[in-house]
């Protein structure tokens, strides 16, 4: 049985528990998934697998030879296996190796923001607004240190480019796995807009 999969995030929605009460979760088109590769201690250094994931028009020669027996795919995601466990080119993985109650792991990419000032980006209560501090709402402030240490301590909070970035939820609970239609459903949010990819691993402390 799989620890992972590769999956595609539909949208949120909310569903009605069998004790009546509301939960809001998230649909992730997960799978089906091939194993494109199996890497080995022994000739990698660590035991893992290569999955594949959605279709591709064009590939470059390299990712053509590597998915020769297997296919074409768009996406390329590495899961480790753990001692004992063993995968094989060419093997399926859906979401049969889920069930609901299962804690997951999500990796995805966050919606990136541009850029962003410290209000938005960190937080920030801004300047006074009066006083005569007419152009300071939204400023960040000293960013000094006096004369000790004299300089500006490096990843200070700051202005900057805000999202697009690697991000992981954890411990996040399977509402529902269906099989049929590739679909999960987890409770909560998980990182990225529609149509984003992400993967999804089963926790260390999960069930």
């Amino acid at each position: 049985m799989t620890q992972g999969i590769i999956g595609k995030k539909l949208g949120m929605t909310q569903i009605f528990q069998e004790d009546g009460l509301e939960a809001a979760v998230t649909a992730i088109e997960a799978g089906p998934c091939t194993v494109v590769q199996v890497k080995t201690s022994d000739r990698d250094g660590y035991r893992a697998a290569q999955l594949g994931f959605g279709t591709v028009k064009r590939q470059k020669s390299a990712e053509k030879g590597q998915a020769k027996a297997t296919g074409g795919f768009r996406y390329l995601r590495e899961i480790r296996l753990d001692d004992g466990q063993e995968m094989e080119v060419g093997q399926k993985v859906d979401v049969s190796s889920f069930q609901a109650g299962d804690l997951v792991d999500i990796t995805g990419w966050s919606k990136g923001k541009g850029f962003a000032g410290v209000v938005k980006r960190h937080g920030f209560a801004g300047g006074p607004k009066t006083h005569g501090q007419s152009d300071r709402h939204r400023a960040p402030g000293s960013i000094g240190s006096s004369a000790s240490p004299g300089r500006v301590y490096k990843g200070l909070r700051m202005a900057g480019h805000m999202g697009d970035r690697r991000v992981t939820v954890r411990n996040v609970e399977v509402f529902q796995a269906d099989a049929a239609r590739n679909l999960l459903l987890v409770k909560g949010a998980v990182p990225g807009g529609k149509n984003g990819l992400v993967l999804i691993r089963k926790s260390r402390g999960g069930k």
